[in-house]
């Protein structure tokens, strides 16, 4: 009896373990689910470092300055193992399929719809401060002792350069989908070059300005504007290059290049963000 009530129960052990592996949850999808990464921890400390070095060092304290430069190598060091991570995944592991480039590209619209916000935040300070002047500031717009920077300077020439550069990155755009690697090569080089000018124009602007961050609302408004416009200019310029590189040693395709794609859409928002500001700041706030 002992022996029967076995063979059953142990039957009917063998019979669930079937039933359950042919009723099995299938986990098979289309996305991506990456592996843990430490990179997004390492950027926010970056950031935090960064920020909070560069604030120390503008009210004078001792370490403020290799604070901030911590935080920058930090963040420069995460750019490039994180970078490197996706391009693998991307690339050689072939996890970028159909369904993972939709998301990534609602990521980077999702992403720029963030930094408009974000650039939003200072025009209002600018125009909240410049249409309604307080009486701390003369009641006056642009403030009273403030020498104002003419538009028709380097800040024309700024807008030029740019206004080609994003000519030049379109023309890229366009030759890598039609199978057009040195047309690419071409337009992603020229593109770069304009990016550099623009920012040591930018750099030698602040050199010669008659008026620094601390004159009134009005140098706060210009250098945070200004400023945080030249660093997307920098991230979007170290984007492209990285793209350059990339198609160079043929990592893209003309219909898997996303990389490439991003960063031209990156490089098109600080082009649309620079002419808002060139109007509103330079020409006419000045």
């Amino acid at each position: 009896l002992f022996n029967k009530l076995t063979t059953t129960l142990t039957l009917k052990v063998d019979k669930t373990e079937i039933n359950f592996k042919q009723h099995q949850i299938k986990t098979k999808h289309h996305f991506h689910l990456v592996d843990p990464s430490p990179w997004p921890l390492m950027a926010s400390l970056g950031a935090l470092a960064l920020t909070s070095g560069t604030v120390l060092f503008m009210h004078n304290y001792k370490d403020g300055a290799l604070l901030a430069q911590t935080g920058a190598a930090i963040i420069l060091l995460v750019m490039f193992t994180w970078w490197r991570d996706i391009i693998r995944e991307a690339t050689f592991e072939e996890h970028h399929n159909a369904a993972v480039q939709r998301g990534l590209r609602l990521g980077m619209i999702l992403f720029i719809v963030s930094e408009v916000m974000f650039f939003f935040a200072f025009f209002w300070a600018f125009f909240h401060s410049s249409l309604a002047p307080v009486f701390g500031i003369g009641g006056v717009w642009p403030p009273e002792a403030i020498s104002v920077m003419k538009a028709s300077g380097i800040p024309l020439t700024n807008t030029i350069l740019l206004v080609s550069s994003g000519a030049t990155v379109t023309w890229a755009h366009h030759a890598i989908r039609g199978r057009a690697k040195n047309h690419t090569i071409i337009g992603l080089i020229f593109t770069i070059v304009l990016a550099s000018i623009f920012t040591a124009l930018q750099g030698l602007e602040y050199v010669e300005a008659p008026f620094d961050i601390s004159d009134s609302v009005y140098g706060s408004c210009f250098y945070m504007t200004t400023g945080f416009h030249g660093f997307h200019v920098f991230v979007g310029t170290c984007c492209l290059a990285v793209s350059l590189w990339r198609v160079v040693i043929n990592h893209y395709t003309c219909t898997h290049h996303f990389g490439l794609e991003s960063a031209i859409w990156y490089w098109h928002f600080v082009d649309v963000v620079w002419l808002f500001l060139f109007v509103a700041v330079y020409w006419w706030g000045s």
